[in-house]
Parts: structure tokens; sequence; C-alpha cells
């Protein structure tokens, strides 16, 4: 007998064994059952970047990581921050003095913090101008609602203020309304590579007419993790008050934050709107705020008109004279709100205006406590909802507050304070945001707190809720503060149900 006869007829009899077993275990016809929703388990698997926070001799910088307890119960796993292979100068171009200078001072391959368990954050500390970027990975149970804040004070000369930013994750899009190019200012992107091949990245830019002409924001390359900022005012010969930063990249992907200074207000960090959408919530504005700045830019085709309400305490109100604002098609738009919280925290909603299309928006908010010699900056970007859980990873013993602002319906959170870094047992305290309000609370704290701990908040009822934690440290009699915002983790994905299908062995 031929070898092909041979073939054909094993290939016969393991179809017949295949189908013969598919058949003996395929449901009847009587024992359909609907199909399964999709099951929602933990990330195991997670990465987040943190920008060189060098901005003087003077910085000193804290970094805080954690991973909410009562996840996953799978393998232990690791989160580690690790230096960035060196961070380079403008346009991607390696500083190979500092580059080895770094190396020098410290192991690039051993973790600046090491996380070892979920529920407890670990911290380090760096001082001066040279500390590089992070590149961080977490795994197994450490990974799902992995969270890392970088914190930096600077307590004079230019860079002056506290910078307070939530490591990000690596992605390809990200929209940065409430950056400047004013003669005041200097604004720098911070681009960080996670990977091990080269990301090139486009940065434009957009003022109140329009793109800022520019012939050097295109095809900027950051090298494999590494770190490149970028001057925004070297991309444009334009002065603008309000730019809008748009950063997106051809290969590969980045971390993108911008780090703001202003002469007269400090400096800060701008962390990216959430993507554009007709409906945005900027919350957490401090109740002694002294200047305001809205600035929204329209990504589409169309205009977009919204209007401008304050959820309060007690319920929403129009800031008189600024009930509504117009942004035309890809143009940004700025208007002063000046102190409108009166001494009341309170959130930012904005919602198209009746009868008026919904077009896509991005937009964030310049924030400026005290007065003369004594002001300090800090930015609050449009955020998406809590959702099932979100966490700040950096708090002390005093001088945090936490905003929850419940645009619809009342909501139920749970608000969990964490084990701290150096000693102290979890606190858990529920809260009623009723809806259409803000409540600002001053958050739980560990009992015997030792070192600094974490917030996490999850929804338990109603809602959305949206949230934002104020951090202020008093320093030479100013109160330097800043806003981070708390949206969804993603700690948990969504992984199909598999069912037979026999259809697979049709012809």
């Amino acid at each position: 007998m031929k070898s092909t006869s041979l073939s054909l007829i094993a290939g016969t009899v393991a179809l017949a064994a295949v189908t013969g077993f598919a058949a003996l275990t395929a449901p009847g016809d009587g024992d359909t059952a609907p199909a399964k929703t999709a099951a929602r388990l933990p990330v195991e698997r997670s990465s987040l970047l943190c920008p060189a926070p060098g901005l003087s001799d003077l910085a000193e910088t804290t970094y805080t990581s954690f991973s909410p307890a009562g996840g996953s119960g799978g393998e232990a796993g690791t989160a580690e921050l690790l230096m960035s292979t060196a961070t380079t100068s403008d346009g991607g171009k390696k500083d190979e003095k500092k580059d080895k200078k770094d190396k020098k001072k410290a192991d690039p391959g051993k973790p600046v913090v090491a996380l070892k368990e979920p529920g407890k954050p670990a911290t380090a500390e760096a001082s001066g101008a040279d500390a590089p970027a992070l590149v961080g990975t977490a795994t197994g149970r450490l990974a799902s609602g992995w969270t890392a804040q970088q914190t930096t004070t600077v307590e004079a000369g230019g860079g002056r203020g506290l910078l307070g930013v939530s490591c990000t994750g690596p992605d390809t899009d990200f929209w940065f309304p409430a950056a400047s190019t004013a003669k005041s200012r200097e604004d720098y992107v911070h681009l960080t590579n996670p990977d091990d091949t080269a990301a090139v990245a486009d940065i434009e830019l957009y003022g109140p007419d329009g793109s800022l002409k520019s012939d050097v924001g295109e095809g900027i390359t950051v090298p494999a993790r590494s770190s490149v900022p970028v001057l925004i005012s070297t991309l444009t010969s334009e002065v603008a008050e309000d730019v809008t930063v748009h950063v997106t990249t051809r290969t590969g992907r980045v971390g993108a934050v911008v780090r703001t200074a202003d002469e007269e207000t400090g400096s800060d960090w701008l962390a990216a709107s959430t993507g554009p959408t007709g409906t945005l919530v900027l919350p957490g504005i401090p109740a002694d705020a002294t200047s305001v700045r809205l600035v929204a830019f329209a990504t589409g085709d169309d205009d977009a008109d919204l209007t401008v309400k304050l959820i309060g305490k007690t319920g929403a109100i129009s800031p008189v004279g600024n009930e509504s604002l117009h942004v035309k098609s890809r143009m940004t738009a700025g208007v002063d709100l000046k102190d409108i919280t009166k001494g009341e925290a309170g959130s930012l909603l904005l919602t198209p205006a009746q009868g008026k299309k919904n077009a896509p928006v991005v937009a964030a908010l310049r924030v400026v406590r005290g007065t003369g010699d004594k002001q300090e900056v800090g930015y609050i970007p449009a955020t998406g909802p809590v959702g099932a859980r979100a966490t700040v990873a950096d708090n002390r013993d005093k001088g945090s507050v936490l905003s929850l602002t419940a645009p619809g319906a009342t909501a139920t959170v749970k608000v969990t304070a964490s084990a701290g870094s150096e000693g102290g047992e979890q606190t858990v305290k529920k809260y009623t945001v009723k809806g259409g309000t803000t409540l600002a609370v001053t958050p739980p704290v560990p009992s015997g707190l030792k070192g600094g701990y974490a917030l996490t908040v999850e929804t338990e009822s109603g809602g959305p809720v949206h949230a934002a934690r104020t951090l202020t440290l008093t320093q030479n009699g100013i109160q330097m503060f800043t806003v981070q915002t708390l949206p969804d983790d993603r700690g948990t994905v969504e992984v199909p149900t598999a069912e037979q299908d026999l259809s697979v062995l049709d012809d």
C-alpha cells in the first residue's frame, strides 16, 4: 500500500476519533445554556514611567510605590522601578558626560524602589538635579493596581515648589492643555521610553489661533529605556499664554508628562488630560485658590460649546460671566475664573451646551494659591471616574485633602488608608457623596503611622465618582501644593469565557 493511502487512512481515523469525542462531550439539545459573561481577572503585568525630577541642586525627591492588598492570590511577582539608561538632551541626543556621571553614582541595574508586598508602600529618596527618569514593571499579584508617585520639593530658585506626579503608563497619544510658551514660563515635555527599541515621537502645539508653526517637533527619537526632555519654547517662535501640547508616537510607545515653571508662581507637573470627550470633570480645586484658569482644546472638526459649572459642597453653580465657553475646532481657549471657589472646595464640570454638538474636548486647570511672593501653582487635568478602584501613593501624616465629586447620582465610596511605609496599620472609612456635590475631607490616617502611606478609593454604589488628592507642605511661609487625580487603575481585565465549538471541524 502506498504511503499516501496510509496517510489518508490515518487522517480519517484521527478525525473520526476527534469527532467521536466531541460528540460524546457536546451538550445535548436540551442542555443549552446562555453564554456566560466575561470574567474580570487581575492583570498580571503592568508598567510605569517616572520622569527625571532634577530641577536644581536643591531638589529633594521621594518615590512611593504601592499595590493595593486584597487582590490576586497568584504568584508573588515583583514591582521594581529602575533608573533609565540615560536622560538625554533635547532632540534625543545623549548627554554623554551626564550619563557617565550617573553611572558612577549608582548601579543602573539595581532597583531604586522595590516593592515587596501588597498593602504596604515602599519608598526611596534622591537629592539634587541628576536623578534620572525611572522605568518600572510589576508582575504577579503586585501588578494589579500598581501605583507610584514622584514628589519633589525645591525650596528656592526658578523651579521652586512642590512637584508631584503619578508615574504614567506607556501609551501612544497624550493631550496637555494649560502648557505655555510665554516669556515667564519654562515648560518641558518629558518623554520616557520603557522598551528595548527606540521610539519616535511627534509633538504638536496649538494656541488660540490654531497650530503653532514648528519644524523641529517631528520625529523626536527617544532611545531605548531612556528619557528625553524637550523645552516647548524651542519648538516654535510663537508666544502664547495658553498652549495645548499633543504627543503621539510613530513607532514605539512612551510615557509623557509636562513640567511647568513660572517666575512668579513656581513649578509643578502637568499630567495628561483624559481622552477627548464631550463631558469632562476636573476635581479637587482647593478652597483657598486665589486664581483658577481653565484651558480647553477641541480636538475634532467641530467647534465645542460648553456649559461651565462649579460643583461645590451643596450643589452646582454657574460662575458669573463664565457660564459657557466656546472652543473653536483645533484651537486652544483659556478663561480666567479667578477665585471661583470662594473659600469652598469644588470641582469643575464641563458639558455640551443645550442643543449643541457633543464635540470632543480636552481640558486642564491652572490653579494658584497665595498672593505676591507667596504664590504657588498646581494643575488639575480632566480625569476619568474612580470606577472600581483608584489609588494615590504618596500621603503624609498631615497636609492631605481628598475631594470626591459625584456629578450625577449619589454614591458611596470606601477609602482605605494603607499601612505606613515604616509602620502602622491600615484604616478604612466610608463616605456618601450626594449627587451633584463635591465632598472635601481630611482622609483617614493609618493607626500608628510611621513614614508615608497610600489612599485607595473604591466605588461601592451609585456614582460615578471623580476624585483628586491635594498634598500641601509649608516651606518658608509658602503653602506649596500639588494635586493628583485618581482615575480607575484598570487593575482588572475582561477574560472571555471559552466554549466548545464543533464548527471548527466543518469542511
